[in-house]
């Protein structure tokens, strides 16, 4: 009998929904560091080839510099 309920409003409840759904979309926009890595076969993709200058090669051009 001694447990406390906490009651949470509404608004917290709506504004952690809004920044989860804000976050999903922005991972979805621009993915985690570590979602970017070798496909399993361990080729380079185009992308990370050397010269190459599609979207991906100029990130990681900015990442590492």
């Amino acid at each position: 009998m001694g447990d406390i309920i906490r009651f949470i409003p509404k608004s917290d409840l709506e504004r952690a929904r809004l920044i989860r759904e804000a976050r999903a979309i922005y991972d979805s926009i621009f993915p985690p560091i570590n979602a970017i890595s070798e496909p399993p076969d361990g080729r380079l993709s185009q992308e990370t080839q050397p010269g190459a200058s599609g979207p991906i090669a100029l990130w990681k051009i900015a990442v590492e510099g």
